[in-house]
Parts: structure tokens; sequence; C-alpha cells
């Protein structure tokens, strides 16, 4: 445990237990809204913001976020309003977020390539403990908005249209969900970066979703996931000298693949289980309507 005498790495460890909470936390949202790879879209905006933190002398988390959270809104908009055009939109907002990152780095005085780089796919030994302060708070505000608003930001992500009409601002809460996302990213892009983000919001949920049949029951498996991954891979990366975000993400798939094999066998014997209740003269279960299940499985 030597490496805990070093305060880097202290840093490093606690900005990766906020990243393995805060990132599956909001990830759950995004897989039931089919965007799993929003992040990935809100990392390349966020590119943007860490140019112009370098370009401006501040501070290249706190101008991710905003720049991330606009991008986000933006992706809202453009979902809402962009019909056929959309996707050629959404492809402009990426492809620009990455192309004005590496170009206001550039011109910054201080800034290199290597300063991105460290963005892109993390770097323990530049967290800072004015990184790990705006980690803290944004963490905060992601826990309190993903715990605090579940059932409704759960029941918006099931079924908008069942939302909407149980009164539920609909759009108020995509929006909320989408900046939930891009504040999510810039939290974790100092540890797992912003290119690789996307997978840690979004395999820990899929790896629960083998084992778990319950919303509150994914959720909690999905950020042990997160936080087991991410203290495993940024130890792992302090002692073998490896990227820590390539790690994280390769440490998450494999507790994928892990689980994947565990469920299979559990899979098939719950089905065989309910072929014999079946053939035994056992009533079939009744079927619920998916929107009001989703309702329902909100407040578990």
């Amino acid at each position: 445990m030597e490496f805990l005498d070093y305060a880097f790495m202290q840093r490093a460890l606690l900005a990766a237990v906020l990243v393995g909470i805060t990132a599956p936390a909001i990830g759950i949202y995004l897989v039931q809204r089919r965007q799993a790879l929003m992040g990935d879209g809100i990392g390349h905006v966020a590119m943007t913001g860490v140019g112009l933190g370098f370009l401006l002398n501040t501070s290249p988390v706190w101008m991710a976020t905003g720049v991330s959270v606009v991008g986000a809104v933006m992706m809202e908009l453009i979902r809402w309003y962009g019909r056929t055009r959309g996707d050629i939109a959404l492809a402009m907002l990426f492809y620009g977020g990455m192309a004005g990152g590496v170009m206001f780095i550039n011109l910054a005085p201080t800034g290199s390539n290597a300063n991105l780089t460290s963005y892109l796919f993390g770097s323990l030994s530049t967290v800072s403990e004015s990184d790990v302060t705006a980690i803290c708070v944004l963490a905060a505000l992601v826990v309190l908005v993903t715990i605090g608003l579940r059932r409704q930001l759960f029941a918006v992500s099931q079924d908008e249209e069942f939302a909407r009409v149980t009164g539920l601002p609909v759009r108020a809460l995509n929006l909320v969900t989408a900046i939930t996302a891009a504040v999510t990213v810039t939290v974790a892009m100092r540890v797992v970066g912003l290119l690789l983000v996307s997978a840690l919001m979004v395999v820990p949920v899929a790896a629960a979703q083998q084992l778990t049949r319950s919303f509150a029951a994914t959720f909690a498996v999905a950020v042990a996931i997160g936080v087991s991954v991410t203290i495993g891979g940024t130890v792992t990366s302090y002692y073998q000298d490896v990227p820590p975000g390539a790690t994280i993400v390769l440490l998450t798939i494999g507790a994928f693949i892990a689980l994947t094999a565990l469920a299979t066998p559990l899979a098939r014997r719950r089905a065989r289980a309910a072929a014999a209740s079946q053939s035994a003269g056992d009533p079939a279960e009744c079927v619920i309507p998916a929107s009001r299940e989703a309702a329902g499985r909100a407040g578990v």
C-alpha cells in the first residue's frame, strides 16, 4: 500500500472513486434511453472546453464543464427539432468540438498536444488539487440529480409518451439528463479520458443487467462495478506503468464478460424452471404493459 504515501495517488484514487460512482449512475438512464454513445459525443465537444481553458489561462475542468453543458443542450435541441438532418448536425457538432480543442490548445502559450493527450486518455500524475475540488463538487451534483430524481428520470427514459401523459415535464427532464451526462464527462476526463469515458458510463450498466432484474439492483451493482474497476485500474496503472483510462476500460469489459458467462447458466435454469412450471399446469404469469411496468419499477 505504499502508493498511498504519494499525494498524487491519493488524489487519483479519490477522483477514481468519484468517477466510478457518477459514470454508471447517469449511464443507467442513457442505456434505458438507448443513447449509449451520448457520452462519447459530449466528450468530443468537451475537447473545445479543454483547449479554451489553456488558451484563456483558466481551469480546463470548469471550462470543459461549461462547454459540455452547452453542447449537451444543443444535442437535445437537435434531437427535438433536427428531423432528417439531425445526424448531420450532430456530426458537425462532434467533429467541430474535436477540431476546436486541437486548435485552441495549440494557440495557447502554455498548451501542447501532450497536454491534450492527458485529457483524452487520462493521466494519474496530472490530477491536481484544484481538479479534485472541481471533481468533488461536480460529482456531488451528479449524485444528487441521479438519486433525487430517479423516479422521474427512469419514467422518462422508459417511455416518454407515458411520462408525458402522467404530467411529467419530459423536455425539462431530458435536458437534466443531458446536462448531468455532460457534467459526468468532465468529472471522468482526468481519470479515464474524454475518448473512453462513454465506456465507463455504459459497460458497467450492461454488466449489471446480466444478473439483476430491477432498476434499483442494477443501479447498485453498476456503481459497485464502476468503483471496483476504477480503483483496480488506477492501482494497476501505478504498478505496471500503463495508461489508467485504457486499463479501467479493459477491466470493465472483462467484468462484463465474466458476469455474462456467469449469468448464462442461471438464465437457462430459470427458463427450464419456467417451462416445467408451465407443463405442470401452473397459471401463466400476467403480462404487464411496458409503460406501466416501467412506472412501477421506478419506485423500486
